[in-house]
């Protein structure tokens, strides 16, 4: 009995951080979903080859406090596993371990700890992750410098060149700085010392930092089935959020508060993140494309407001722009530009399908809005350079904001943004009765199989549309707090 009660004692810590089915979501990716992604993988890997993965490190927020930990998305897309401080290593070929089993994929990860995991949370360990995730050949983190495969035989080891950006933990030996520099002693990587980069010194061995990048953007730039549901998930969520803050919004809001309605809803319908820093910009500020500030105490009653959002669902990010007039209703010159991107926008859509390339699309749009912009008097000649439209319309979305694609024509099942803009900064060479007016409409494209499928089309787009969904009653209309003095 005494052994017993030592042995339950000594288990109680790890069957409590066991995370109980139904305390889950039912709708993640499957372990065979990650699983067919490893092998789309391998039979894209050169002969003789080896793909090595690491897992996103913690990053430090201040102090002892660190960011929430968000995996680096091909490990995720690979694996499934959420954890810091892990490898990956995918075969081409089956590889022969000294017991005589074959295998042609391993992964080391973070071991099970029970005063660890009381305090940051349950961890899958090499058991979980055979288990829960499909790996079978998964090891603790602890087992990698002991790993002592012979690396000089391959003719390729394809990775992500490294940073240098990884914080080292000194009471932590299998931590992902270690697992790194572990890495790195068992290929030959080249020292510090060296003058050669590595894609120099490449032409002299067998690690390879250019091709692994291009193969998973040619995987992840065509969703699955699994995936589609999950973009189509984030950007409902993210169209949904974009119509309760037209109804909800009122002059005087701060830009911080009109951020929190739309992370709220973001939440409410159970998103985990938000898929990149939201902008809220009001007025002027919308003219910074990337103004994560929000600061803005008072959004005044003549001022527009551009909102670029996106929920992140399971991983997968939406990426959503709403421009409304606080007041409910667009001034002269704040509808004539935006009729104008919307326009752009209209033009470019309909180019959508297989076959285009984003920068084909780019081109239409800017196309439109410089001859918008030169009968409006804005700019005198369709050809005169100018930072109102300062950036390209498209770009791929899935487990990033920007999916790194490889640049080409787009194919079915690619999910891509359309979002022109212009935006008039204070002080502009132009008449000031356009000063302080930004507007940018971006919407979420399927490409199909001839044409494409408007994801977002929940948020209304058309100037009428939005000022008529305006007038609705919000759910929010009654929510006050107790002023804080």
């Amino acid at each position: 009995m005494k052994r017993l009660i030592i042995l339950l004692l000594f288990l109680t810590p790890f069957l409590a951080y066991t995370q109980p089915s139904e305390d889950l979501p039912s709708d993640f990716l499957n372990q065979e979903f990650h699983k067919g992604r490893r092998q789309a993988l391998r039979d894209k890997l050169p002969s003789n080859s080896v793909a090595v993965f690491f897992a996103n490190p913690t990053r430090n927020r201040s102090n002892d406090v660190d960011f929430v930990y968000h995996q680096d998305p091909n490990f995720y897309y690979l694996t499934g596993y959420k954890e810091p401080d892990a490898v990956l290593l995918i075969f081409k070929d089956k590889q022969t371990a000294k017991n005589g089993a074959q295998y042609d994929e391993i992964i080391f990860v973070q071991p099970r700890n029970a005063n660890a995991e009381m305090w940051t949370g349950r961890r899958l360990g090499d058991e979980g992750v055979k288990t829960k995730l499909g790996l079978n050949q998964a090891f603790n983190n602890t087992e990698f410098k002991k790993y002592n495969i012979d690396f000089t035989k391959f003719d390729a080891i394809l990775f992500h060149d490294f940073n240098n950006d990884v914080r080292d933990n000194p009471k932590d030996s299998a931590d992902l700085y270690s697992l790194i520099e572990q890495f790195k002693q068992k290929v030959n990587y080249p020292s510090k010392e060296s003058t050669l980069n590595v894609a120099r010194e490449s032409k002299k061995n067998n690690l390879n930092t250019k091709e692994l990048p291009v193969l998973m953007g040619m995987l992840r730039g065509v969703k699955t089935k699994e995936e589609l549901e999950l973009v189509r998930k984030a950007v409902s969520i993210s169209g949904m959020a974009q119509r309760e803050v037209m109804k909800a919004i009122k002059p005087g809001m701060s830009e911080r508060e009109i951020q929190g309605i739309h992370e709220y809803i973001f939440k409410k319908y159970e998103a985990e993140d938000v898929g990149y820093p939201s902008i809220v910009g009001a007025g002027h500020n919308g003219c910074i494309l990337h103004y994560i500030e929000n600061y803005k105490p008072t959004v005044a009653n003549t001022e527009l407001i551009l909102m670029d959002l996106g929920a992140e669902y399971h991983g997968y990010t939406a990426d959503v722009t709403r421009t409304i007039p606080i007041s409910g209703k667009f001034s002269v010159e704040q509808r004539q530009i935006y009729d104008l991107v919307l326009k752009a926008q209209e033009e470019a859509m309909k180019a959508c399908k297989p076959g285009i390339t984003t920068q084909e699309l780019s081109t239409i749009t800017r196309n439109v809005i410089n001859r918008g912009l030169v009968e409006l008097g804005i700019i005198k000649t369709e050809n005169e350079k100018h930072l109102y439209y300062p950036h390209g319309c498209c770009h791929h979305i899935g487990l990033d904001v920007h999916d790194p694609i490889p640049q080409g024509k787009l194919q079915e099942n690619m999910i891509i943004t359309v979002e022109p803009g212009i935006y008039i900064p204070e002080n502009a060479n132009c008449d000031k009765r356009w000063w302080g007016i930004a507007v940018r409409i971006e919407d979420d494209c399927l490409i199909t199989k001839d044409g494409f499928e408007l994801l977002s089309s929940s948020a209304p787009r058309k100037a009428e549309e939005i000022e008529a969904l305006m007038k609705e009653p919000s759910a929010l209309d009654d929510f006050e707090l107790p002023e804080i003095k």
